[in-house]
This record gives C-alpha cells, sequence and structure tokens, in this order.
C-alpha cells in the first residue's frame, strides 16, 4: 500500500500539533544562549532548571511513562479505536549522539465493531517489544531533542472479550489474534529537571502490518528520564 501522510494525519489535529512543536523546539533549542535568556526568571540565581550543568556524558538511560495509541482492530472496520498503556524503555549511548535503544509497550482498549449480536466494544490488548537506534539532536541546558526509529514486532488479542471463538473473528470485523511487524519513527523532547532526571514528551508515527495491507497510526508517550553512568 502506498504510504499515505494525509491519511495518517486524519482527524490528529492535536497530534499534528505535538509534531509541530516538536520541530519548533528542536529550532529553539538550536539558538542554545537565547533559549536559556527565554528561560530566565526573576529569582535568586535569575534561572530556573537544573542546579548543576546538564552535560549529556551518561552512558545509560532508562524511560518509564503513559503511551496513548490510535489502532484499526480489524481492516475493514468503519472507525478506529484508542489504546492506553505504559512504555518502558532503556538506551545505550555508545557516543553522546548516537544510542542503541529496547522498548516495550504494552496497551489495551474498547473497540467499535460491525453490527453483530454478539458484542458491541469488545476489549483489544497489545504488546510490542522493538529495538532501534537514537540520534540526540539540538541540546542545551534545560532540554534536548531526540530522534528515534524503532523496528520488532506487535502481539495483538482480539478475542479477550468475545467467548474466545475464533468463528466470531469475521462476523465482528476484528483480526484474528497473532503477531505482526511493527514500528515507531519519531522523537522526543527531555526537559531537564536535574543532571540525570528528566521529563518527557514523545510523540512517533506509527507503522502496522496486521491485515494485507500497511497501516499507519499516531502515538504519543510522556513520563521520565534517568541518566546513569559515565562515559
Amino acid at each position: 500500500m502506498k504510504f499515505s501522510m494525509k491519511k495518517a494525519l486524519t482527524g490528529w489535529s492535536g497530534a499534528q500539533v505535538v509534531v509541530i512543536g516538536l520541530l519548533a523546539v528542536g529550532a529553539a533549542l538550536s539558538m542554545g544562549a537565547s533559549l536559556a535568556e527565554a528561560q530566565a526568571v526573576a529569582t535568586g540565581s535569575g534561572k530556573i532548571g537544573p542546579t548543576a550543568p546538564v552535560t549529556y556524558a551518561n552512558k545509560w538511560e532508562v524511560y518509564g511513562g503513559i503511551n496513548l495509541m490510535t489502532f484499526q482492530a480489524g481492516q475493514n472496520l468503519p472507525k478506529r479505536m484508542n489504546l492506553g498503556g505504559g512504555e518502558i524503555q532503556g538506551t545505550y549511548w555508545l557516543t553522546r549522539k548516537i544510542g542503541l535503544s529496547a522498548d516495550y509497550r504494552g496497551e489495551a482498549g474498547t473497540t467499535p465493531v460491525v453490527a453483530n449480536p454478539y458484542t458491541t466494544r469488545p476489549l483489544v490488548y497489545m504488546n510490542m517489544g522493538m529495538f532501534g537506534a537514537q540520534y540526540r539532536g539540538p541540546k542545551n541546558h534545560y532540554a534536548a531533542i531526540n530522534y528515534h526509529a524503532f523496528g520488532g514486532m506487535a502481539h495483538g488479542v482480539f478475542d479477550s472479550s468475545t467467548g474466545n471463538i475464533p468463528a466470531q473473528y469475521n462476523r465482528v470485523g476484528l483480526y484474528p489474534n497473532g503477531n505482526a511487524p511493527i514500528f515507531a519513527l519519531g522523537g522526543s523532547v527531555d526537559f531537564n529537571r536535574s543532571k540525570n532526571l528528566a521529563i518527557r514528551l514523545s510523540p512517533d508515527l506509527m507503522i502496522e502490518h496486521f491485515g494485507t495491507e500497511t497501516r499507519e497510526f499516531f502515538a504519543i508517550s510522556g513520563g521520565l528520564v534517568y541518566r546513569f553512568g559515565k562515559k
């Protein structure tokens, strides 16, 4: 199926705002000193943010947060659904710019289905395991932009509230239980609270292939990053 960014963004004005904001923050961070001046406040030190210099010299970082994602639990279903859950990610920084990451996401939600006498909004849940790389982009004492590309497998369970009867899949329009390739392409903004701790906001373009077509969706997560280990 031909990749369609227009299709991926349809109905996602909020996600569009996040992506545009991510790019805007990246441009602001590249100005360095200007951003520092913009964040100055009338306090004793004249600044907000970490007291100790943030050098990004850490060898490891772990991230944990909540994750929200849109999805379509059957190729011919009339509407999309929302999944919610958690995300855990670990990164080993080979250099101050390039890191290798492992990412796990577990999410669940109810989905609309085609008209049937069995169920109206069955429960769907997914487990996703991905590996990939991060690139640390513009950064300063207060914040940093990271770009990432992850790929792996997703395991979807679509019959948890349909009586576990496989024959019902076609009747309600759901995918059968199984595995499918999945990819997360996006970035994150880390707002530093200390040398080791940061608050992260991370939007993603999700690409999956549970059916006969490749589908694109949006996800966004937020949580805490902890950096440790010195190079």
